[in-house]
Order: structure tokens, then sequence, then C-alpha cells
């Protein structure tokens, strides 16, 4: 069992798990949009085209070209990255990197137009072979509470690359003398992220006899059952997908934004654009922080609430500024509505953290370990799907329906809605982890004791004191692996609650007196859930306490385990008497503070064989301590 740590997730730039293949991903996502964007300036500008050329036409074929190969080599480079060891496929597609930008320093001397999309082709070919690595390593090399604060990394690194490659490749390509500048930077950036891929520490394949598919159709078929086998793992692909093509919109019309309707330059497009991606960065960063090195799938309706918001208010902020007739930057952000504007790409960057960490770290947690690459190769494939459907999105409302640029943002963020609600709907779990989010973080401070003694995987029961009519949605907020309750039906009827215990897949049980039919039913999910390696808990009082005292265990979990011989880990809550939730003055009473701390702490597992009814009663009560 991995200890959890208490740590900043920046402790994982000082580690060598990490440090490499973050600098790594760094330099290749520079290197990309770097040339990227000092290729689609020399087009634009007429450097290495004629005058008779469509340049509109050649831009969309350079988006292309480097889209091309994600979907014709995505089923491939997955399958290589759960077959081969992992980081020697890094090396090699970094110097294949190194090689790739000589061709292309070649292509621009020469201004070669069909080389340089060739070596464009080649670039996307290359990043299509690195992406399933890069996610599918971060769960082999890093401890469980740190794959939510190594997630947050990569996509705050790969939002700040995109932003200074596509920034720096503007400004180089725009140079008089732009060759030994762009050559220089290319092949430093090439040789940099090859030094760095040699200190990424080895990652050894899960499925070694895993016998390849060249087809690119049967595999990519392949890929979509593996993605589907589990229903948030799905639903998370489509989610990023969604992300990406909010992304992509925002990101390719900002600077028309700018331009037709803030009269601004150069200086202020870059002034927006590095407001998104730094808010990308800080909700990347946050995620770790609010989901207490976990992952926690409330922050992904948090997340999208405020993409919706804030991208409903660009639009009203945008048609009320008033530009400046010198359009100048200083001018825009002295203006009270250019602040705001600011301030709203800012947040739309944040909560888009909160939205697309979380989703990530899911992918790569509830995929098995021979399946991993696959999957996340299935999700690139989907991710450049769903850019190429952000431009065709753009086409369609800009130039078909004639809708303004602060329209179709208004436009996104209202479907951004519709998609929430969706995906939500098809997966409760989601909104479910957002109320116990909200409550364990809002009504409670709660703080873990021990949790690292509730083994990861296999079956498993928590036995509990029972406090107040919430203990089931701090215990589930607090544990790392999903857990199903058994409770009182009594409990497990009541309004609003029910939707989540229902969501969570909680057990409702009576007494036999009650309804014998019932209670064997009860009893044989149990069984069946615990057979299947879950981890269970519950409540062996059998009631709430009335007066803060524990009631007596009751022999039910000697049945269960008896049936079932599986570990009994005893768990305590304190602090929750006298809250609104528990019985102190009579049920749902106000009269105690907010934000008050609760505390789980956890004991030694307890083999089968020796559980007993009374010792885990003295056992939690041990635990509990003096506060109830």
């Amino acid at each position: 069992m991995l200890p959890e740590h208490d740590e900043s997730q920046f402790h994982l730039l000082r580690s060598r798990r990490f440090l490499p293949l973050f600098l790594t991903l760094f330099l290749g996502a520079f290197n990309d949009n770097l040339f990227k964007n000092c290729l689609l300036v020399l087009v634009v500008t007429s450097v290495i085209t004629s005058a008779g050329q469509d340049k509109d036409l050649l831009v969309n074929m350079a988006a292309a070209l480097f889209v091309l190969p994600f979907f014709l080599f995505s089923p491939l480079a997955g399958q290589l990255a759960d077959k081969y060891e992992k980081s020697l496929i890094v090396r090699r597609v970094k110097l294949a990197e190194i090689a790739i930008m000589a061709l292309g320093v070649v292509a621009i001397a020469a201004q070669n137009l069909i080389g340089l999309f060739a070596v464009l082709f080649a670039m996307g070919a290359q990043s299509t072979f690195f992406g399933p690595i890069k996610y599918a390593i971060l769960p082999q090399h890093l401890h469980p509470d740190e794959l939510v604060g190594g997630n947050a990394q990569v996509e705050m690194g790969t939002f700040v690359a995109i932003l200074l490659g596509t920034l720096l490749g503007t400004l180089v390509g725009g140079l008089d003398h732009y060759l030994p500048v762009i050559a220089a930077a290319l092949l430093t950036v090439a040789v940099l992220g090859w030094l760095a891929s040699r200190r990424i520490p080895a990652a050894q394949p899960h499925a070694p006899h895993l016998i390849i598919d060249w087809n690119p159709l049967t595999e990519m078929r392949e890929l979509l059952r593996l993605a589907r086998e589990r229903q948030a793992v799905w639903h998370a692909i489509l989610g990023i997908s969604w992300f990406w093509l909010l992304g992509m919109a925002y990101l390719t019309q900002t600077p028309n934004f700018v331009v037709e309707y803030l009269m601004g330059g150069v200086e202020l497009i870059a002034l927006l654009l590095c407001a998104f991606t730094v808010g990308i960065g800080l909700g990347s960063l946050l995620c770790d922080r609010m989901s207490g090195h976990r992952v926690e799938m409330g922050l992904v309706p948090l997340g999208s609430l405020g993409l919706s918001l804030f991208g409903i208010d660009l639009y009203f902020s945008s048609t009320v500024f008033q530009p400046a007739e010198n359009g100048s930057l200083l001018a825009f952000v002295s203006a009270p509505d250019g602040l705001r504007i600011l301030f709203d790409l800012l947040m739309l960057g944040m909560f888009g953290g909160f939205y697309i960490v979380p989703l990530q770290a899911l992918i790569q947690w509830r995929t098995p370990d021979g399946k991993r690459a696959r999957v996340i190769a299935c999700n690139n494939i989907f991710n450049s799907l769903f850019m190429v459907l952000a431009g065709l999105l753009g086409m369609a409302f800009l130039g078909l329906a004639q809708f303004e640029i602060p329209e179709f943002f208004l436009v996104l963020a209202m479907m951004n809605i519709a998609v929430a609600l969706f995906i939500f709907r098809q997966v409760p779990e989601f909104t479910m982890r957002f109320l116990v989010w909200l409550l364990s973080h809002s009504l409670y401070r709660v703080h873990h004791q021990h949790l690292e003694r509730i083994p990861e995987r296999g079956g498993a029961v928590i036995v509990c004191n029972h406090v107040s009519y919430v203990d089931a949605l701090i215990l589930g907020g607090a544990i790392r692996r999903p857990v199903r309750f058994v409770m009182a039906k009594a409990i497990y009827d009541l309004p609003v609650l029910n939707f989540i215990f229902r969501t969570g897949g909680a057990i409702p049980i009576c007494s036999r007196r009650e309804d014998e039919a019932a209670y064997r039913q009860a009893m044989a999910q149990i069984a069946e859930h615990l057979a299947d390696g879950e981890l269970l808990c519950i409540f062996p009082e059998g009631m709430l306490t009335r007066d803060g005292h524990m009631n007596p265990f009751k022999g039910g979990i000697e049945r269960i385990v008896a049936e079932t011989p599986v570990p009994v880990i005893p768990v305590a809550l304190k602090g929750l008497w006298g809250s609104f939730f528990s019985h102190w003055r009579g049920v749902f009473r106000w009269g105690w503070k907010l934000f008050s701390r609760v505390d789980v702490v956890a004991g030694h597992a307890v083999p089968p064989e020796l559980v007993n009814a009374e010792d885990l009663y003295n056992q939690v009560a041990e635990l509990r301590g003096s506060k109830k």
C-alpha cells in the first residue's frame, strides 16, 4: 500500500519519475506548434507561395495534414504502447523528431511547399505515436495520490507549450531573416527533447503477447469496443473531446474576435490567448488541491457549469464593449468591460482545467493496465475528430448562418449545457460525486487519517459508527476507491439523498422481522458484490445514534464474513454529532457552526477468521476516542 502524501504536487518536478517525461512532453508540444505556426505565417505572407495559390486552401490543408495521422496511425500507436516498453518507444519517437525537424529546415530553406507539407504530416505521425504513451505511462510511474497532480501539470504544460509555440512561431515567421532562427530553434528543442527522454524510467509493457493488427479500420473498431466496455470511461472520452472542440473554437476565433470586435492588434491577441491558457494551467493545478490528491469526478460538473456561465458572460461583455479609437492594449485593460472580457477568458480556461483533468485521470485509473494505451489512442482519435468539428462549426455558424463571433461564443456555451446534461444523465456518478464534493467542501472540513489501510483492490468490508444521515456521503467522499454502502432502507428512501444512494449502488436492507424476502435479497447482493472484489461499507449499529454514544454492533457482520470471507476494516467518524444531519437536539435543526471539522480514521484490517462484532465495536470506539 502506498502512503498518501501531503506535499505540493510540484514535488513531482523534483522526481525522475515525472520530470524527464514532463520536459519531453513540453518540448515536443512546443516544437510542433513552433514549426506549424511559422509555416502558416510563411504561407499567408507569400514567402513560400506564389500569387496564384489559394492561401486559405493551403492553410486548411496544413491543418488537415497535421490531424490526419491521428486517424490513420492511432490504432497502431495504441497497440505498440501496450505491447512494448514505453520509454524505449519515446526515445525512438524523439530521435525521429530530430530527423523530421532537420528535413523541415531543408524544406524551409528550399521553400519547397510539398516538402513542408510532408514534414507537417510526419510531425503529426510522430505526435500520434507519442500520444498514447504520455498518458498510459503516468499510472506506472506515479503513486495513486499523485495521478491527478501529474495529469494537472501535463495539461498545464501542454497548453503553455502550445501557446508559446504559437506565439514564437508567428513572430519568427515574420522576421526578415527567419531561416537561421527557426533552424536553430527547431533542432535545439528536438535534441533537448531527446536528451530528456533518455532519463525517463522504464515502463514495462502490460500486454507483451498482444498480436498487432495492422489494419487501421478493424483495429479502430476494436479500440471503440475497448473504450465502450466501461460507461464512465467512454463518456469521459466524449467529455474530453468536447472540451478540445470548445478550446479549439475559442483559440481559433480569438484573433478575428480581437481585430473585428475589440479593434485591437497582435498584443491584445497575445494577451487574451495568454489569459485562456494561464486559466487552464491554473485550473489544472488547483484540481489536485481541490480533489485532495485523488481522482474526483465531482469537479467535472463544476467545470462544466463554469464553462457555460463564463461563455455566456463573454457574449454579454463583448456586446457592451466600447473599443477605444486607438485600439491600444492600455486602452483595453483600462476599460471595465475590457477587464471583464479578460476575466471571462481566464475563468473559461480555469473551469476548463477543473473539467478536463479529472476526466483524463479517470481514463487512466479505470482502464485495465493491458488496455490503457489503446483506450487512450481511441481518446486521441476522438479528440482529433472533435477539433475538426470545431472548424466545421465555425464555418457553419460564422459563414453559412452569418452569426457574429460573440453570438458563436454564446452558441458554444449553450451547446455545452446540452452536452453536459447528456453526459451527466448517462453517467449519474458525476452528479453524485459533485454533490458529495460540495457537502465535504462546504458544510464540513473533512480530514483523513490512515485511509491507506483500506485495500486498493479485492473484496473487503468497512464497519463504521453511525452518527448522521450523511455518513455515507462523508465516507464516499473520503475513501479513494468506490464504496458500495449497505444502509437502512428508511435512510436509503430519504428524498434527494435517495438519488445519491441509488446512483452509488447502495444496498437497502431491513431486519428479518420487517421483511424476510428483502433481507435475504440484500444478503445475496452483499455476497455477490464481495465475491466480485468490491468494497462494501455497513453500519453495524443498525440505527443512528440518538445521544452521540455508539450503540452495540449487531452480528450481521459476522454472518456476512462467514458466507464470503474478506477482511474487515474498522473506521470511525468523529465530529458529526451536533451537525444539522444528526439527532442532536432533534434532527435537521440549526445551531452548529459551518465548516466544522470531521475526521475519518481507519484502523488495521481484521482477517475474516478473527471477525467478531464486539471486538469491532471496541476498535471503532478506540479510533473515535472522546470526540463524538
